[in-house]
């Protein structure tokens, strides 16, 4: 019984024959090789738009011994800071035609290291990860014994190893301190201080070394819980004390815009009786009122320069290792006006 024609697949061979071109240089074609010249570029495509070829790439793949697939491992995705990092990281995977698989964590290392597995499973080339709070020497242990590249943002363990991308943290935090005792605050607390994870430590150091910097007493810290929230209770308790502070740098933008909620319902002026500072610059973070002044820490450029750097761990796996820490930048706004009482 004779074949249809019109069922065959279309092979890369009929793309050539159709774009008077070698097969050769249709591959190229396929494969976006900047050799090719524009016409003949044009050319192929518009072969293999009106032949209906479409590219195997798990084939070429598997030639290739690369997925051009990543895993991007986060602690919680509901945060509206790591919708902004994942939009980096798709920049770069876009440029790099990588697709991407997410996975959140829910900060569990127990689901962290299946989600690993399965990432392993389906055979990406490497993974960019956030490691959730509680993880330790075996998350790295799995990714060594799974031989999967990889590189750390915002967070790292242990403390040192291996590729890694972060703001400064600390930085940010002296910046924000020296606004505030530049507009008459003297006495700043600092709402969400944990140390369940190397960013946590980070700020809450950095608040600490700033706070001594300018011989401000460091002793009014609110602690942070897991789902960006704080104590309230012991936040009250130091706004009804004695000697009550008259500003905060929060942990993030989302516990910032917490507690300016929460100061307003107390009849509190914000940016006059007292200021606040987040940390983050969100896209909330401008809408919000007053306008919250925060430190930016650019999470989109944050995931971009991670996925790059994954990116040359791939092409280089024995390269050494990168440590990248991006500048913090204080962005002023009227939740921290000059104090006038």
């Amino acid at each position: 019984m004779k074949k249809n024609p019109a069922l065959q697949p279309v092979n890369l061979l009929d793309v050539a024959r159709v774009a008077g071109v070698s097969r050769a240089t249709a591959s190229l074609v396929v494969r976006g090789s900047p050799l090719i010249a524009p016409p003949t570029r044009e050319r192929v495509l518009e072969a293999m738009k009106q032949l209906g070829y479409i590219y195997n790439r798990g084939a070429a793949n598997l030639r290739q011994s690369r997925t051009h697939t990543i895993g991007l491992v986060l602690s919680n995705i509901a945060n509206p800071f790591f919708s902004e990092l994942t939009a980096g990281v798709d920049d770069v995977n876009d440029a790099n035609d990588v697709v991407c698989f997410i996975a959140n964590s829910v900060e569990s290392p127990e689901r962290q290291a299946r989600q690993i597995q399965r990432l392993r499973e389906h055979n990406v080339d490497g993974v960019i990860i956030c490691p959730a709070i509680g993880s330790n020497d075996t998350l790295l242990e799995d990714l060594q014994r799974l031989s999967l590249p990889y590189v750390q943002v915002l967070r790292h363990v242990p403390y040192g190893s291996g590729d890694y991308v972060a703001a400064d943290y600390a930085l940010g935090i002296e910046k924000a301190v020296k606004h505030l005792v530049e507009t008459g605050r003297q006495k700043i607390m600092f709402v969400g201080g944990m140390s369940v994870h190397s960013a946590a430590v980070a700020r809450l150091d950095g608040f600490h070394r700033a706070m001594a910097l300018h011989q401000l007493p460091d002793d009014m810290v609110v602690a942070g819980k897991w789902g960006n929230t704080y104590d309230e209770v012991e936040l009250d308790r130091l706004l009804l004390g004695s000697n009550p502070p008259d500003s905060a740098i929060c942990y993030n933008d989302i516990m910032a815009l917490a507690l300016m909620s929460h100061l307003q319902r107390r009849g509190y002026t914000l940016g006059d009786n007292f200021a606040v500072i987040g940390m983050d610059d969100l896209p909330q973070a401008a809408a919000a009122y007053p306008p919250l002044t925060t430190i930016a820490t650019n999470p989109r450029m944050i995931g971009q320069t991670a996925a790059t750097l994954l990116q040359k761990r791939l092409e280089a796996p024995d390269r050494p290792t990168e440590r990248i820490i991006l500048p913090a930048n204080l962005v002023i706004r009227a939740s921290s006006e000059a104090h006038t009482s």
